[in-house]
């Protein structure tokens, strides 16, 4: 199994969601963040006064999935989540050792 963590547009989340549930990934985690990258924030003016917003507001969407399906939940959500501008975000992967169901208590991908 492996943990995706994608940070995303915020406009973007309704797309990425409809994708995923579409190739069957419907469990998600969703976060409001923030956080600064090569898109290195902009500048506002605000009473008069020009300001750095350094920190932009971003979305965390993360999803445990089997490892045979990993690439193409990779796929969907860069397809979904690109609009070809600095910042659209990343997909982070990395491995889960385990996962329970707590209903259940099923292991493994049964609990996903």
């Amino acid at each position: 199994m492996k943990k995706i963590e994608a940070i995303i547009r915020p406009g973007k989340l309704d797309s990425v969601k409809d994708a995923l549930d579409r190739c069957g990934v419907n469990g998600l985690t969703v976060s409001q963040v923030i956080g600064c990258g090569n898109q290195k924030g902009h500048t506002q003016v605000y009473r008069g006064v020009e300001y750095s917003v350094n920190l932009l507001p971003k979305v965390k969407v993360e999803a445990v999935v089997p490892d045979k399906i990993i690439d193409e939940v990779i796929r969907i959500i860069s397809e979904a989540a690109r609009t070809g501008e600095i910042g659209d975000g990343k997909i982070f992967v990395t491995p889960v050792e385990n996962a329970v169901k707590i209903r259940t208590g099923e292991f493994g991908e049964k609990a996903l």
